[in-house]
Formats: C-alpha cells, sequence, structure tokens
C-alpha cells in the first residue's frame, strides 16, 4: 500500500477536528481505550465529540479551537494515510505552513454557512505556494443550511475561481456533515442530489505525489571520527538523502567550498551498500581528504544545485515583530545556519484579491517577495523543483525564534566565477 500525506485546512471552527475525528472514528481507526475514553466524555444528548480525538492540548480543550498542528495515522485495506490537523485562526497560520509542508493533497474545509472567506484563501495561498496541486474542497455543515444544493453550488463556484487563478487541477468538490457522518465515509442520504463519492473513497483512489525527480542532495549533519585504534584513519560524513539516489564510485563536488572527489563508501545500519536513496540516513566516505564540515552539501558533480549568498524567496511571516528592510536574521537551511539580511521587500500578496501589492514592512501572517543575502554562500534549488532544498526558515539572531518560514524562488549565482571564492563580508 501506498502512503498519502494530506492536510485540513480552513478558517477556525469549520470542522477540522471534526472531521478527521469521523475519519477515524467511522472507519473503525480508534483504539478500544481511546474509544472507551471518548465515550465516557459524550454529551447529554448521546453524542461523542469527536474533535478530542485530535485536540489534546487542555487550551484546546477548553476554547473548542486548535492551536498547534496534529498528526494521526491510521490505514485502511486500501493505503496508508498521515493526517495533518492545521489550526484555522488566523493567530496561528505560521502553524498551518509548517503542517502543510510535507502534504500533498489539502482539504480545505468551507462552513456551508459562511461560504469562501479571507482564511479559505489565505490557507488555499499557502498550500499552492508550498506546491500542493491536489485540492478537496469539503463543504462541511450542510445540515446546518438544510443540505441545500444550491448553497453548495454556489460554494463550488466561488472556489474554482481560487483553484483557476493559481491554474491548478479543479479541486474535488464534496458536501458533507462531518458532524452526523453525511458523505465522509459513507454516502449520505439526506443528499441524494450528490452523485460524487465520499470522503474517504476519493481519499483512497486519488493519485499520492507526483513531485518530478529530483536531483541527488545530501548536507552534512554530522562528521564521524572515532580515531580508534580499528578505525584510526576513519572519516565519515554523516545525514539524510533529501532526494535522488547516490552511488558508490560517483564524482561529488563539495559546496560551498567546489573542492572534487568520488564517494569511497556508503554505509547504512553500519553495513556498506551499493547505492542509497532519499529518504534514507547514509554516512558517506570519500576517497580524499578534503574539508567538509557540518551544513556542507555533497552533490554530484553532473547535477549541482545553485550556490549563492543571494537569492529571492517568499516568505510567510510568523512574528508579531514586523519585518523592515535591512534587518539581520539568521538563515536556517536544513544544518546550514548562517548569518543573512532582508535588504529589500520587492512586495505583498493580498490574500483577497492575490494581487502583489508594494509593502515597506511585512507583518504577521503576511505572505511577501523578498531579497535576501547571506553571509556565506547556501547550496539551494528553486522550492518548485525541490522542496526539500528550496526551503528555509529566518531565526532571529537574539531571541532565537523562528521567524518566517521562506521558499526560494530564485538564486543568484553570479559571485561565483571560481570553484573556491572567498566570503562575502558585510556588517551583520
Amino acid at each position: 500500500m501506498d502512503l498519502l500525506r494530506f492536510i485540513t485546512c480552513g478558517s477556525v471552527d469549520d470542522g477540522k477536528s471534526t472531521l478527521i475525528g469521523r475519519l477515524l472514528y467511522d472507519s473503525e481507526s480508534v483504539s478500544l481505550d481511546v474509544l472507551a475514553a471518548l465515550e465516557k466524555r459524550q454529551a447529554s444528548n448521546g453524542t461523542v465529540d469527536l474533535a478530542l480525538l485530535t485536540d489534546g492540548l487542555r487550551a484546546e480543550r477548553e476554547q473548542g479551537i486548535t492551536i498547534d498542528v496534529a498528526y494521526k495515522y491510521f490505514t485502511t485495506p486500501r493505503r496508508k494515510f498521515i493526517i495533518t490537523d492545521a489550526p484555522g485562526h488566523v493567530q496561528y497560520t505560521r502553524n498551518m505552513v509548517t503542517g502543510a509542508s510535507n502534504a500533498d493533497l489539502a482539504i480545505v474545509l468551507v462552513d456551508a454557512r459562511q461560504g469562501v472567506i479571507e482564511q479559505t484563501r489565505r490557507h488555499t495561498l499557502i498550500a499552492a505556494l508550498l506546491g500542493i496541486r491536489r485540492f478537496v474542497l469539503a463543504v462541511n455543515k450542510m445540515d446546518l443550511v438544510g443540505y441545500d444544493q444550491a448553497v453548495f453550488d454556489q460554494i463550488a463556484t466561488d472556489y474554482a475561481d481560487l483553484t483557476n487563478h493559481f491554474h491548478l487541477p479543479a479541486a474535488v468538490a464534496i458536501p458533507l456533515s462531518a458532524l452526523q457522518g453525511d458523505n465522509v465515509v459513507t454516502p449520505s442520504t439526506h443528499m441524494p442530489w450528490y452523485t460524487g463519492t465520499n470522503l474517504l473513497a476519493h481519499l483512497e483512489s486519488v493519485p499520492g505525489s507526483e513531485e518530478k525527480a529530483a536531483d541527488p542532495r545530501f548536507q552534512v549533519q554530522y562528521v564521524i571520527r572515532p580515531q580508534t585504534p580499528e578505525l584510526p584513519d576513519y572519516r565519515g560524513y554523516a545525514g539524510q538523502i533529501q532526494s535522488g539516489q547516490y552511488r558508490r564510485g560517483d564524482r561529488i563536488l563539495v559546496l560551498p567550498s567546489g573542492l572534487e572527489s568520488e564517494i569511497e563508501a556508503l554505509e547504512v545500519n553500519q553495513q556498506e551498500v551499493e547505492s542509497a536513496s532519499a529518504p534514507q540516513a547514509v554516512v558517506i566516505r570519500l576517497r580524499d581528504d578534503v574539508d567538509v564540515s557540518r551544513g556542507d552539501t555533497i552533490v554530484p558533480v553532473a547535477h549541482q544545485p545553485t550556490s549563492t549568498r543571494e537569492l529571492e524567496a517568499t516568505l510567510c511571516w510568523m512574528s508579531e515583530q514586523p519585518l523592515a528592510p535591512g534587518r539581520k536574521l539568521l538563515l536556517q537551511h536544513h544544518t546550514a545556519l548562517v548569518k543573512a539580511a532582508v535588504p529589500t521587500i520587492l512586495y505583498k500578496v493580498n490574500v483577497q484579491t492575490f494581487e502583489h501589492i508594494a509593502a515597506d514592512t511585512a507583518q504577521l501572517n503576511d505572505i511577501v517577495r523578498v531579497r535576501i543575502k547571506t553571509a556565506l554562500a547556501l547550496a539551494v534549488d528553486n522550492y518548485q523543483d525541490n522542496r526539500a532544498t528550496g526551503s528555509f526558515i529566518l531565526v532571529d539572531e537574539v531571541s532565537g525564534d523562528t521567524v518566517a518560514a521562506g521558499l526560494v524562488e530564485a538564486a543568484n549565482s553570479e559571485y561565483f566565477t571560481a570553484p573556491i571564492a572567498p566570503p562575502v563580508v558585510f556588517s551583520i
């Protein structure tokens, strides 16, 4: 069975946690002890609060909203699933970005009474920027509008305008009631006018990720030097293959230094192998003694990324402290941590009209296009080419807080006219 990762998103109180709870409950994917505890807390009318299956924080239970990202795992006879329940409140949009970064499909919930609203647009925009190309429009709470087909049709039409704007495949629209179980796991008897599939059947049949094969990428996490009598000269570079495949004998380049060597051995679980692929954790040993440190990237000579100190990126700003041009930050690109500056904010995206508007600052939850300069070179790919190496975060150098999630849109390699280039020095 293959694996499908999907995220539920949409505005606050649209029923995302209840929908996931219904999926788990009706597909009999809840363990007996959890089920017993859940039924003990059922309401006076005998109904079970299915949102409790995902809302685990005390504050979530008290307020009836999702705050943190929750992950749930379940399996049907046809497929394995990893579900991400993302918060809908605008205050926690940054948590939604985290959850969507690894998803293959997005279920966008809309309250049938509210229709498409600003947070629906914002979450669709973020999901599209993060590379998600499959959407399900779940029009929830149909029981509260009398299962009216006209209401569903209007919302489906409004949402189609969004997906058309992003040139995305049309979303599959499903009318449902997560609370009552209509069209979630079993077909609804209340909506005979709907002839499509229920939600679970669609999730079981939809194709998985169709990302194109990315070039091989490996970033060093740890340098292994045991220096024991048995292994006096052993030097291995441990990390996870981010994309592609590596083979023994490959000619490689170490970035940012530009030094060239050859893979002498690949080790997986302390055993030598001929090849290894993403997402395996491996140890790479090189034939030559070259200077390789944590954060360096090892790539085949024939498949080099852009090695740059200047790039354009889309940011989702996650800090209550605004971003102003010239601000100094730290850029974390997997294991590489470098000083950086944001000299220019090119524009901000209006989440209502999707227009690009001029902006002097970025506020909390703003989506902006910026230019970034780094003190040391980074080996990056455009996000659309490689989700693993085209993403990064920005960190406040004083507090250590994550202030933005970034996607590389364009990288400038004009600084690199020679294999080994001196570092750029600027006040930071």
